[in-house]
């Protein structure tokens, strides 16, 4: 019989220690999760649990002092920092609660920035960006700066840019956490169709458990360990079944 299928990211075993000595801190402690291509996972815990180092690892901003990460089969923890950076930019697109854009340039502009990084062209830089603008809701806003925007637009081109280059994984840490009620509740709508119809698979921290309940799936940690992990029955976001997901392209080229 074959081997059953690995799922699109596997940690085992998976440990952080900072610092040396008396004042080290072990912020994971033996981290073992699976998650599946097309899932939307909410990671959620108190501060100082590990959630967000969980989120620094996962995204390869951050090795694991001990343990496996493995994303498509391929052992993460064994590449070189080259190749880990490969990886995020061909595999990972990143959204930040204080949205990190650049004040004197507009939003195409700035979704444009990781298809210059990676080198194409400017009609194909213009022609995706467009695309990533409109696809959030901003056709028509291109040419508007960062100080021009709202909260809640800011943020849609900041998820606009983190999918430009239309990644397997979008891993978002607090996405809602400098917004109203009501923009909160756009962006995660924006967030579960993203999943729902591109096949986008979503890991996003938060503390807001109304945000969290758009999730199909919720991961509490607490002190450096999964204390919990169970499957949302109604994510808030569901509104018609989650579109067939696409198969991520392999990652082999990375090493």
């Amino acid at each position: 019989m074959s081997e059953p299928a690995l799922p699109l990211i596997r940690l085992r075993g998976i440990t952080k220690l900072y610092g040396e000595g008396a004042t080290a801190l072990l912020a994971l402690k033996g981290v073992d999760l699976d998650i599946e291509a097309g899932d939307f996972v909410a990671i959620m815990g108190p501060s100082g649990s590990g959630k967000s180092t969980a989120m620094n690892t996962l995204g390869c901003l951050d090795t694991p002092t001990s343990g496996e990460y493995l994303f498509q089969g391929v052992h993460v923890e064994s590449l070189s920092r080259d190749q880990r950076a490969l990886l995020r930019r061909q595999f990972f697109g990143f959204v930040f609660q204080g949205f990190n854009l650049l004040a004197r340039t507009s939003a195409q502009e700035n979704v444009e920035l990781p298809l210059l990084y990676r080198g194409e062209s400017a009609v194909a830089r213009h022609t995706a960006a467009a695309r990533a603008l409109d696809s959030v809701g901003l056709k028509g806003w291109e040419h508007h700066m960062p100080s021009e925007l709202s909260g809640g637009q800011q943020q849609r081109v900041a998820i606009a840019r983190a999918i430009v280059t239309n990644p397997a994984v979008l891993l978002a840490d607090e996405p809602t956490g400098n917004l109203d009620t009501q923009r909160s509740r756009e962006i995660m709508e924006l967030l579960w169709r993203l999943n729902a119809d591109q096949g986008i698979t979503v890991l996003m921290v938060t503390h807001e458990p109304d945000m969290a309940a758009y999730a199909r799936r919720m991961v509490r940690f607490v002190d450096g360990l999964v204390e919990s992990d169970v499957r949302n029955a109604h994510p808030a976001g569901l509104e018609h079944p989650g579109a067939a997901l696409p198969v991520a392209a392999p990652v082999a080229e990375v090493r």
